[in-house]
């Protein structure tokens, strides 16, 4: 029989201890459709309840600042509310013997002045993504933003200092930067978003400098083995990212740096998209940044138990993450140890409000044998 190096504990030498190598991934649900954009009692908390047996638990992004939104009933870490619903949260994760991260967001330009009381996103430079986002007032197009002075800069910085340190008071094992997926930070990373002429422009360097400046904000308030980040190297064509001849080098500069620093892991995605015909891209990114990376690689985007296993077998990942499979199975790692079929998920209740498509999936009625 072929080892379920899934199901294996993980401990690594800076003192994340995991039962299991299953990653319940980050995943925008749109639940917190309230005025103060906090998690509840009966959904969010009962949600992460009933997939505390993953070996960790990344929550959906969480909007660091009312600046940070970008979509409508997505729940904060900003405010005394949003503190008070995550506790019960991370109280019922830590119940069931789970542990969980919270991931730490700001959308940037992938936003609309619907969110901000009509003044414009933020942004690295004022470049329309020129895609869709979705309002309370149904799907609109995205405008131009604001290019982000220093002041702002500064300020960003802090909010996601504070989040940490309002995710250290609400209870979570730690927290992952949302450096990914074409909001903020992977704005300042590309050339296609970047057309700054001052520090945080032009040379890699410049471009990368944001997010180490709100990495050493975030660890001065949490030690550097409870912060994680998640990065998506080949990114390509989606909210107005394209890829160009320094996307790749930009990354291996930023994860190469990171070894100067004990994270408690970096979480990387796989191509979201067919990247074969680009000809900047790397289309096996656990692959060829496990040689660049000396610690823990959660690697993420459509693994299953079979490739999973794989990954870590290679040794190209420590941990994989999986998304849409614990949206409809929150007993994933259960049907992976017994080798139950996954229930399918039902994508048209992915992001409406209420129980339906979001706590309401059974758990498999396994009898081990």
């Amino acid at each position: 029989m072929d080892t379920d190096f899934i199901l294996q504990p993980f401990n690594n030498i800076d003192g994340l201890h995991l039962s299991n190598r299953v990653v319940m991934a980050p995943m925008t649900r749109s639940r917190a459709n309230n005025e103060e954009r906090k998690p509840t009692e009966e959904l969010e908390a009962l949600y992460y309840k009933q997939r505390a047996s993953a070996g960790l638990i990344i929550t959906e992004g969480s909007q660091v600042s009312k600046k940070a939104i970008g979509y409508i009933n997505t729940p904060g870490i900003h405010s005394k509310a949003q503190v008070e619903g995550w506790k019960k949260v991370t109280e019922n994760v830590h119940e069931q013997g789970g542990k969980i991260f919270i991931q730490l967001w700001h959308v940037g330009r992938i936003s609309h002045p619907d969110f901000h009381n009509g003044e414009l996103p933020l942004a690295p430079s004022a470049l329309n993504p020129n895609t869709e986002v979705y309002t309370a007032e149904g799907r609109k197009n995205t405008v131009t933003p604001k290019a982000m002075t220093q002041e702002e800069i500064n300020q960003t910085i802090l909010d996601f200092k504070n989040a940490a340190k309002n995710a250290i008071e609400a209870g979570f094992d730690g927290v992952e930067i949302h450096s990914s997926n074409g909001y903020l930070f992977h704005q300042f990373f590309n050339r296609t978003s970047n057309k700054r002429t001052d520090k945080y422009g032009g040379s890699i360097e410049n471009r990368a400098r944001f997010f180490f400046e709100v990495l050493d904000a975030v660890k001065e308030v949490l030690p550097e083995q409870k912060i994680g980040a998640r990065f998506n190297p080949s990114l390509n064509n989606i909210f107005g990212m394209e890829m160009d001849e320094e996307t790749i080098p930009t990354f291996e500069y930023i994860i190469k740096k990171l070894n100067d620093y004990n994270l408690a892991y970096i979480h990387l995605s796989e191509p979201f998209n067919d990247v074969s015909d680009i000809p900047y891209a790397v289309t096996n990114i656990a692959e060829h940044f496990r040689p660049i990376y000396n610690g823990t690689i959660i690697i993420n985007s459509g693994f299953d138990k079979e490739s999973a296993n794989k990954v870590i077998k290679e040794g190209n990942a420590d941990l994989v993450a999986f998304g849409k499979p614990y949206i409809s199975n929150p007993d994933l790692v259960k049907r992976f140890k017994y080798n139950v079929a996954l229930t399918e998920w039902n994508e048209e209740t992915f992001y409406t409000p209420g129980k339906k498509g979001y706590v309401d999936y059974s758990k498999s009625k396994i009898v081990p044998v």
